[in-house]
């Protein structure tokens, strides 16, 4: 491709509410342009790194024997319906009524398509015999953000490989669950992404069924946990935590009780201020509905409570925080003012590990602007048990090892995770067995944002001058610059070897551009194209061009004659193991 008769529209200045990295440099670079906020239009370099993520993804899906379909973005909002998510999406689906003759027809835009395969199957899957199946698509999805931002990040429209596993039993989707992590390894590993996979949230079905991928990033909108010492990894809400100890040595005597005036004082800030007290000082008392009965969490003042963590320990289907009225009720006081001494109704109380090391806390009084002093385990009040029930922070021990977790943000450009029979029994995907018997199919979902893979790419591997691409998702893995176009020798050279480069199978681009060289340069490396080959003036009277891998502080000279060989053996072996890049900017070959 000629710079010249392509379409790149690269910017010199940040442009207006671009906020992180990969929105600036894929604005800036040519990449997309925005259309309004939360779509974008891929540009034609954009939309070649695009495609190269989305062939990546497609051939690792075939290869782990998954079937590709296509389904439509439209469906209609009775099947939303029949499995609860018209509610529980809520605003984020995006609905359409469809004038149709003298009726309306009520649709949506498909955020996600578990209905619409599961429907599929339903019609079309009715023995064992014809089991199990894999099916994936990769289509465009849309989702009502309240607040798109961070570019293609967050966004009403993307680009996403979903796929749905179909089995008959929990052995088999343990397998098809099996197979599509490790594609998703390998699909990761070939994009050159510096990814973790971390235990997440179960399914319906439980245990260690759910996975996310996450890249490590300083503006990555997740947070996940990270040992390094054993490599345990968690997002926070499945993340475990390590034994506790006390942080200090327990206070042998304890304090008497004493209550003590808060007025408008009911947040751990306002207490803490109010009392000049620690937040860790403070238990917080809250009151959950689990499946409908109340029961009180107590957790330390400077911990967040982990709802599905209390969730499984209180082994509820359903947990929710209760209502005013309902608190009111139980404690006697409004919100704000709980406690466990004193509670105007018998509950059921447990208590995160870390209050058993409390002594001479501070507490609600259950009563309206009033707080306890003083207030000691098993004498004050009792729990039924104490389990892990809050969020992970950083420095916390590790549950696997000695080591500690780290906290780190990150994007989520993957998640493999276990949906069980929730949609073939709501929408009637049944199969006989070999007993004659119907049965529930039990399926596995497993998406791939591949916008996201060139956005966290991008904002993990750039630099003060611009994007750092590898080989493999480059728009164009060579860029040759002529310094000086004008000179026939040097745009002779020039294209002779984008000529020859062509010939072998090399995705080059040459800069044929009657600009300075300077201008070239700062938009070669803004682009980020792995590998430059300039044409000089002065080197091609010895004979030369100058080569630079993008990531690489200096270029080399090389002969002329053997430039394309060389190179092009570099770029189809990068293109495999993208070991060069990954030494560079990982610092392993791995």
């Amino acid at each position: 491709m000629l710079w010249s008769k392509t379409f790149i529209p690269t910017l010199k200045e940040i442009p207006e509410g671009a906020e992180i990295p990969s929105h600036v440099l894929m604005l800036r670079a040519g990449l997309i342009n925005q259309v309004m906020a939360g779509a974008y239009t891929y540009l034609p370099l954009g939309l070649r790194a695009l495609r190269k993520a989305e062939r990546i993804v497609r051939e690792e899906m075939d290869a782990a024997g998954a079937v590709e379909l296509l389904m439509p973005s439209l469906s209609p909002l009775s099947l939303w319906e029949r499995t609860g998510r018209d509610k529980a999406f809520g605003d984020v689906l995006i609905r359409v009524e469809l004038k149709r003759q003298n009726r309306k027809v009520n649709a949506v835009l498909g955020p996600t398509h578990e209905e619409i395969v599961t429907d599929l199957v339903a019609h079309h899957i009715s023995s064992y015999r014809q089991l199990p199946i894999t099916l994936y698509q990769i289509s465009p999805k849309f989702r009502n953000e309240e607040r798109p931002r961070f570019g293609v990040l967050r966004t009403s429209e993307f680009l996403m490989k979903d796929a749905y596993s179909f089995d008959t039993s929990l052995e088999g989707l343990n397998r098809s669950y099996e197979a599509m992590y490790r594609a998703y390894c390998r699909i990761f590993d070939r994009c050159c992404l510096a990814y973790i996979p971390v235990e997440a949230e179960s399914g319906p079905i439980g245990g260690e069924a759910s996975h996310e991928f996450m890249v490590p990033a300083n503006n990555g909108e997740d947070k996940i946990v990270h040992c390094a010492a054993c490599g345990y990894a968690a997002n926070l809400e499945r993340a475990e935590i390590g034994p506790r100890r006390p942080e200090q040595p327990a206070v042998t005597e304890p304090a008497p009780l004493e209550r003590v005036p808060t007025p408008g004082a009911s947040s751990i800030d306002q207490v803490s201020r109010f009392l000049n007290c620690r937040p860790e000082d403070l238990i917080k008392t809250l009151i959950y509905l689990a499946d409908g009965q109340p029961v009180a969490v107590l957790i330390r003042g400077d911990h967040e409570a982990n709802d599905n963590k209390i969730r499984r320990a209180l082994g509820a289907k359903e947990i929710q925080l209760a209502d005013p009225a309902t608190i009111e009720r139980v404690t006697g006081a409004p919100v704000g003012f709980a406690g466990p001494v004193g509670l105007k109704e018998k509950l059921t109380i447990i208590a995160d590990y870390d209050i058993q090391f409390m002594r001479n806390a501070i507490t609600g009084a259950n009563e309206a602007d009033t707080h306890l002093k003083g207030v000691n385990l098993g004498r004050d009040f009792n729990v039924e048990r104490f389990a892990d029930l809050r969020c992970a922070q950083d420095n916390d021990p590790c549950p696997r090892c000695s080591g500690i977790l780290r906290l780190r943000p990150a994007i989520e450009v993957g998640h493999v995770f276990k949906l069980g029979t929730k949609y073939s029994e709501a929408l009637s995907a049944r199969f006989l067995d070999p007993s004659e018997q119907l049965k529930p199919i039990i399926m596995g979902c497993y998406g791939i944002g591949i916008n996201r893979i060139l956005a966290a790419l991008i904002e993990t591997t750039h630099d003060e001058n611009g994007i750092i691409w590898p080989v493999a998702l480059a728009p164009y893995e060579v860029v040759i610059v002529p310094v000086n176009v004008a000179d026939e020798k040097s745009r002779e050279a020039a294209f002779q070897l984008y000529n020859a480069f062509q010939k072998e199978n090399i995705e080059v681009i040459l800069d044929d551009r009657d600009v300075r060289a300077g201008v070239k340069f700062k938009d070669v490396d803004l682009i980020g194209f792995p590998m430059r080959v300039v044409v000089g003036e002065r080197g091609l009277a010895q004979g030369n061009v100058e080569v630079k891998w993008r990531w690489e502080k200096a270029p080399q000279l090389m002969p002329l004659d053997k430039v394309v060989a060389e190179v092009s053996a570099w770029i189809r072996e990068e293109r495999e193991t993208g070991a060069r890049f990954k030494a560079a900017l990982y610092g392993s070959n791995g």
